[in-house]
């Protein structure tokens, strides 16, 4: 049986998964199949992977104990400081390693798609680094409200492609990016941002990003002298900083897992994100997972202020986990998650992307006892949603002394 955090060789987990692609892309589909594990496994790319998260990305991130907050909630918190990283999110431990197996495939150009703009500013950065085309899609509505990033991807050499399709966010600009993934499949690779998309996917992302979980491991043997919290908590849209944090926890039963998905205005409104509380089983984007969708499988458009979390279905790997029962998903609405980016603000002096604050939010929805360990990964940090804050300022007012 396998581990619940890795998909069989078909790649599913449980009933979720797989890789439904049209035939014009099933070469490069399972060329990649075939090729990640034997290139991941290789002493050459584990190398040249950790050489360059330590030297270059700056790992490992610091894990931070958070005194006032601890104070407020009446546990101990520390926080998983992915926001120092190069580039400022978890976004860039997953590009890296992807932009070696492109190289190691001989691939010549990159592709993207981007939400908030931090995947695309990672893999614009890891192109200019490796001196690669690159060219990103991102919705138009995205490109308007994360200028700062768009800014930063140009900086870095890529092409920005404005998506002006659907709601114009991310689902629509990884739609697009696929469309061009067809046009030129020879020489193209496409660095999914998240644990979506078709097997193997998924499973590249989050073995990507299980650095996270892998360094909360040692860290917290030296901070309280075991190496598992009893909580941990992040955000979930497609699923890579929440898969990268839970990875080496997933088969522990004494640790507890809480993801924070987007509700927009709320899961009983038109308006939200919150896939796993919304969503049925269906396909999207080339894997079967939850789907938020119509009841003759048309694709609904997800709402929420997070422009990261703004996707209407899920990595499959958390699908099964949450039909499971293994992780606890809380629906935490924009002004929830913006009184808790202003709360970390002033309680810890930490700005966190949006993303970010739903998981900060979960803390106000769950009980702890004093002696309690609890692990919240901070993603990304907050200098691209600074207007947003300012903006919906009155939301957090609402709510308490900001």
């Amino acid at each position: 049986m396998e581990p619940a955090y890795l998909p069989n060789k078909e790649g599913f987990y449980g009933k979720f998964g797989g890789a439904y692609v049209p035939e014009i892309l099933y070469k490069c589909v399972t060329d990649l199949q075939e090729a990640y594990i034997p290139i991941m496994e290789s002493d050459d790319f584990k190398a040249e992977f950790r050489a360059l998260l330590k030297d270059y990305v700056g790992r490992p991130s610091p894990l931070y104990f958070a005194r006032r907050m601890s104070e407020k909630y009446g546990c101990q918190i520390y926080l998983k400081r992915e926001d120092l990283n190069h580039t400022g999110a978890h976004k860039i431990n997953n590009t890296i390693g992807q932009i070696l197996m492109a190289k190691k495939m001989g691939k010549t150009r990159i592709i993207a798609e981007t939400g908030a703009g931090q995947h695309g500013v990672a893999t614009a950065t890891v192109c200019a680094l490796m001196d690669m085309e690159c060219e990103i899609f991102m919705g138009k509505t995205d490109v308007e409200r994360q200028h700062t990033n768009v800014e930063r991807m140009k900086m870095l050499g890529a092409k920005v492609h404005p998506v002006m399709t659907g709601n114009m966010t991310l689902s629509d600009a990884c739609s697009e990016a696929i469309r061009d993934w067809c046009c030129h499949p020879k020489d193209t690779f496409y660095i999914v941002g998240s644990t979506m998309g078709p097997h193997p996917y998924p499973d590249i992302v989050a073995r990507m990003q299980s650095v996270i979980s892998e360094e909360l491991k040692w860290q917290l043997q030296e901070k309280i002298g075991r190496d598992y919290p009893d909580y941990l908590v992040a955000c979930v849209g497609g699923g890579s900083n929440a898969a990268g944090t839970i990875f080496h926890y997933v088969d522990d039963d004494r640790v507890s897992i809480y993801l924070a998905e987007a509700g927009g205005h709320g899961i009983d409104t038109n308006h939200t994100a919150a896939t796993m509380h919304c969503g049925t089983e269906g396909i999207i984007h080339g894997s079967r997972t939850l789907v938020m969708q119509t009841a003759d499988g048309q694709i609904e458009e997800a709402f929420t202020i997070s422009a990261g979390l703004d996707y209407p279905g899920i990595g499959p790997m958390h699908a099964q986990l949450a039909t499971q029962g293994r992780t606890h998903i809380l629906a935490i609405n924009d002004d929830e998650a913006i009184y808790a980016g202003y709360e970390l603000t002033r309680l810890e002096g930490i700005i966190p992307a949006i993303e970010s604050a739903h998981a900060v939010a979960a803390l106000r929805k769950m009980s702890f006892k004093p002696d309690d360990v609890v692990v919240l990964t901070v993603s990304g940090r907050g200098d691209k949603d600074v207007q947003t804050y300012l903006d919906n300022r009155k939301m957090a007012k609402e709510y308490g002394e900001f």
